[in-house]
């Protein structure tokens, strides 16, 4: 990507928000009383495999009361995740029940597109390991944040291109870019899966055991519930009405 001895720089585009889309799923309420019921029914069930599941709502209820997990893992959903690298890092620690493919820097040309904290984003922490809080930060430190982070970007990225230019191997140029650059990739869970993720990925009041999750991956988990709540209301309002714990 050079004219002469120049390289041309492609302009980096600066993001605060994460994305992600629903894009194939396999995953009903329903799904969960199949499951469930074929220890006491056996070959029964196959007769009532798309029963209305609103008519069972208590054994869902009961399911996860219990803590009875296996029947909520008779599904699949795949999200198609767009978010800061170190968001990936973090991610990919839920390791039982997700499958993962990221896009790679080995084999494409990673796209100048980094992460820079919006205006809501508390900057300032205070407290010990285990007991931290966030507090809004002022004017001056977004705009140290923001100063700091487009110009730590931008150096990185021509350092990275002129490597390119040069005829680096892309897995080696790699090396100088940061974990705020955007990757995308796919995740595919269960419901089981999923609410394990939810309960230490989100914070909330109905949580039985508190949880504080960095903002930006929560971000992303929000938006994973809220796609998965429209597919499986009742196993979503279970989850929620026993505390949020994964059966």
């Amino acid at each position: 990507m050079t004219v002469g001895d120049e390289v041309l720089q492609q302009q980096p585009t600066y993001r605060s928000d994460v994305t992600v889309e629903l894009v194939r799923h396999a995953a009903r309420d329903a799904d969960v009383l199949f499951a469930a019921r074929v220890s006491t029914a056996g070959e029964a069930t196959l007769e009532n495999i798309d029963a209305d599941a609103s008519r069972s709502k208590g054994l869902i209820n009961y399911l996860m009361r219990d803590r009875h997990g296996t029947p909520f893992e008779h599904n699949s959903m795949t999200f198609f995740v767009s978010a800061p690298i170190f968001v990936f890092r973090e991610f990919h620690r839920h390791r039982v029940g997700f499958s993962y493919n990221e896009e790679s820097g080995r084999y494409r040309e990673l796209q100048p597109v980094f992460y820079v904290p919006g205006e809501d984003r508390r900057l300032v922490q205070q407290g010990k390991p285990g007991r931290y809080e966030f507090l809004d930060g002022t004017p001056e430190q977004h705009a140290v944040v923001d100063a700091a982070m487009r110009d730590a970007y931008a150096h990185a990225y021509t350092a990275y291109q002129e490597m390119l230019a040069a005829g680096v191997a892309r897995e080696v140029a790699r090396a100088v870019l940061p974990v705020g650059l955007f990757s995308s990739m796919y995740a595919t869970c269960n419901a089981r899966s999923l609410m394990h993720f939810l309960s230490l990925r989100t914070k909330s009041e109905d949580a039985k055991v508190p949880s504080f999750p960095q903002r930006e991956i929560e971000m992303v988990a929000e938006q994973m519930e809220a796609a998965w709540a429209q597919l499986m209301p009742l196993t979503h309002a279970a989850f929620v009405e026993h505390g949020r714990v994964a059966p």
